[in-house]
């Protein structure tokens, strides 16, 4: 059986949702089901105009932070610490036992060390010249509800 492998910039909605739903498939026959939700943690100002925001989701009980950002305007007032940690008390509250980050050298990796994150993964020169470094943070069995 011959295949014909391509390059394709845009495939349909079907072709991507076949290998979405394909891959979901084998990884529940594996893992079991992943509980995959969203989290999103706002920050509005007293004229509700959005200032900040947090996007993560929580998967096979850890919290993945897909983005934490803030206005230029409030940055250095707590309110990062303050997004993050709504986000971990969310992600305790559906039983998670830790939370890990991606960010770049550029970013934010300090932020995520001060809020007790370790550094467990490292690709130098993404993007040239600085580095896409991986961080996580265990919460305690105390802190989790199952």
């Amino acid at each position: 059986m011959g295949f014909k492998i391509e390059i394709e910039p845009a495939p349909s909605l079907d072709v991507q949702q076949l290998i979405d739903t394909g891959l979901d498939v084998f990884n529940a026959q594996k893992a079991g089901p992943d509980g995959q939700q969203d989290v999103w943690v706002i920050a509005r100002d007293d004229q509700h105009n959005v200032q900040g925001g947090l996007k993560g989701r929580t998967a096979y009980s850890w919290l993945f932070i897909d983005w934490l950002w803030l206005s230029p305007d409030v940055r250095g007032r707590g309110l990062g610490a303050e997004l993050l940690g709504k986000a971990e008390t969310e992600a305790r509250l559906r039983g998670c036992i830790g939370a890990y980050v991606d960010t770049f050298s550029f970013q934010a990796p300090d932020f995520y060390r001060r809020n007790g994150y370790e550094d467990f993964a490292r690709i130098d020169d993404f993007p040239p010249g600085h580095s896409c470094i991986w961080l996580k943070k265990t919460f305690g069995p105390s802190e989790t509800r199952r």
